[in-house]
């Protein structure tokens, strides 16, 4: 199977200012594009798993990244680097999704510390991206679980995640 991806991030915002007479603007427009071809190297990815997943309240999972995951296709997928993550936390969720911070054999690379945590509000999401190729190192059995955090102790919450990778 070969796997074409491109992450596109698009910025556009306009500061105005209503002035005696006329209406100074300044326009902000940031697009940013990264493309993978089919591969492991550089500017290459292979492997995508990507799912809407619901937490219960307070509840936690840990996603183990290498062998356990299925792509759409149903085929298991072990991620020996990873080149993006993408998370959505549902606008209805009435806390944030934590991403990061597992028990044990914590995919790490990407924080600082193994404890590091990031907060998606609702409605908000969450973006690692990287064509290089190192990515961010998964080591099964030893660096591979990614810990999905529901904040709110009093109800469900939904979030949607991709992440696209190598195999090796």
């Amino acid at each position: 199977m070969a796997l074409a991806s491109k992450i596109v991030l698009s910025i556009t915002s306009e500061l105005t200012s209503a002035l005696d007479l006329v209406e100074s603007a300044a326009p902000h427009t940031i697009k940013k594009t990264i493309s993978l071809a089919t591969g492991v190297a550089a500017d290459q990815a292979d492997l995508i798993f990507s799912d809407q997943r619901t937490l219960g309240a307070g509840a936690n999972e840990d996603l183990d990244l290498a062998g356990v995951l299925t792509d759409p296709f149903g085929q298991t997928v072990t991620f020996a680097k990873v080149k993006m993550i993408y998370i959505f936390a549902a606008a209805a969720n009435g806390d944030y999704i934590q991403v990061g911070g597992a028990a044990a054999t914590q995919f790490v690379n990407w924080v600082a510390d193994a404890t590091d945590k990031v907060n998606v509000c609702p409605g908000g999401l969450f973006l690692l991206a990287t064509p290089t190729l190192a990515g961010y190192a998964v080591g099964a059995g030893a660096s591979d679980f990614l810990r999905i955090t529901n904040a709110d102790g009093a109800a469900g919450a939904t979030y949607d995640i991709v992440i696209i990778g190598t195999s090796a």
